[in-house]
């Protein structure tokens, strides 16, 4: 039995990046003493995330780092044996991704550069184009970002390539259109929990979604990081206030249990799904 503990954090962080990595230092010394072997920190970590969903300003964009630059090498030495997780903005000459890297002691594990871009955040970074999964020392990995998960395919695409775990690192606003007046009746609050739950069942992962909380410029951040079971079942939770979603799994034997019977993945017809690589449905 391989018991791995988990921990997504519901967190704010904001534009300073130095004043971040202070945060995350804290955070993972604290929870290196507690065991946590996984931690899933939100997207947008270093940095901070955009202001302005619809109409973000170029010149207040979140800063943007070298992916193999100083802050990523802290961020490794500071992990040691723990597995790490975290968003940031990546810098690629003069391209900006929203992005996030796996690491450890040893070093990156993994990247993901987010595919899905909602309203206008095409306007402050340009779009990933794959969903690969990647080895570390808690089994295979595979991140989304935010909008991403959305999207069915983006999951199925990590699980098909042997990941067990999903991180979801999300800064997932309350409903810019119609905002609820309290944070759980929020349409957008409903809708994250949902796609959580929905991406883990569906593939028979583990998922575990970190979030923002707090106020960005127009944007009120929603928390409720989790951890949620291979049959869709939410094993630790925060609400919309900062917090440590945290458990204690044995990934490999719950991934095992939930497809002894149904496999969803071997189970697929794929050539009914005929119009999956074409654009609008195949219109």
């Amino acid at each position: 039995m391989a018991v791995t503990r988990i921990a997504a954090v519901a967190a704010h962080f904001g534009a300073d990046i130095a004043r971040s990595m202070d945060k995350i230092s804290g955070i993972v010394e604290r929870l290196a003493a507690d065991g946590v072997d996984l931690l899933v920190l939100p997207d947008a970590t270093l940095g901070g995330y955009i202001g302005d969903l619809r109409n973000p300003d170029p010149a207040t964009a979140p800063e943007a780092i070298d992916p193999d630059g100083p802050e990523i090498r802290l961020l490794c030495r500071l992990a040691g044996a723990m597995t790490v997780c975290v968003g940031y903005a990546e810098r690629a000459g003069t391209t900006r991704y929203n992005a996030a890297v796996c690491l450890s002691g040893d070093g990156v594990l993994g990247r993901h550069r987010k595919v899905h871009q909602p309203a206008g955040e095409h306007l402050a970074y340009a779009a990933g184009d794959r969903f690969t999964a990647f080895d570390t020392p808690v089994g295979r990995i595979g991140m989304l970002i935010d909008y991403d998960k959305t999207f069915p395919e983006s999951a199925r695409a990590l699980a098909l390539d042997g990941a067990r775990t999903l991180a979801a690192l999300s800064a997932w606003p309350a409903s810019v259109t119609d905002r609820a007046s309290r944070m759980p009746n929020d349409r957008q609050a409903r809708l994250f929990d949902l796609y959580d739950q929905a991406r883990a069942a569906e593939n028979q992962v583990v998922l575990a979604s970190s979030n923002q909380t707090g106020i960005t410029g127009s944007l009120r951040f929603l928390g409720q990081a989790k951890v949620v079971g291979p049959g869709g079942d939410i094993l630790a939770k925060t609400w919309s206030k900062g917090g440590l979603a945290v458990t204690d799994i044995d990934i490999d034997a719950e991934v095992d249990r939930a497809r002894r019977v149904l496999r969803h993945l071997e189970e697929r017809r794929v050539h009914a799904y005929h119009n999956l690589l074409t654009d609008k449905g195949g219109r």
